[in-house]
């Protein structure tokens, strides 16, 4: 896949292993984006805000798109949502929500607060790789981003 658009992707992640996998289906679908991860909803609030161990913008600039968790410990994703779409500088900034849950609740909550896309997560390495390669096509290649 040729990336047109040299965006950084944030992902909020908790759980380690979704994490390792979310990194190998990414690497598996030849997105060569920058990816960084954060692990809960404040530190990707920190990171977004440059506080803390995110305070360089040089190291951690704003992302281009975010793949946010729901379900995160200190501050949960549906927190870190409202957050950022309520702030002007971050509104824009493309939030896909990239989860386990299938409650039509969340699914509902989570476009109210603003959310760009809600997908719920593959089971299967291969699902996962098919699901990254048709977010980046659709991300990083067909949509114009602010």
């Amino acid at each position: 896949m040729t990336n047109h658009k040299a965006i950084n992707i944030l992902i909020a992640e908790d759980d380690e292993e979704d994490r390792m996998l979310t990194k190998d289906a990414l690497k598996e679908s030849l997105l060569v984006n920058r990816v960084d991860f954060v692990e809960n909803g404040e530190e990707l609030m920190d990171y977004l805000n440059n506080k803390g161990p995110y305070s360089d913008k040089q190291k951690f600039p704003l992302p281009g798109l975010i793949l946010l968790d729901l379900n995160m410990p200190k501050k949960d994703g549906r927190e870190a949502l409202k957050e950022i779409k309520s702030d002007p500088l971050l509104k824009k900034i493309p939030v896909v929500v990239l989860t386990t849950s299938k409650a039509e609740e969340d699914i509902l909550r989570t476009y109210d607060l603003g959310v760009n896309s809600f997908i719920t997560k593959p089971v299967s390495f291969n699902e996962m790789v098919n699901v990254m390669k048709a977010l980046g096509k659709y991300w990083l290649e067909i949509v114009e981003l602010p």
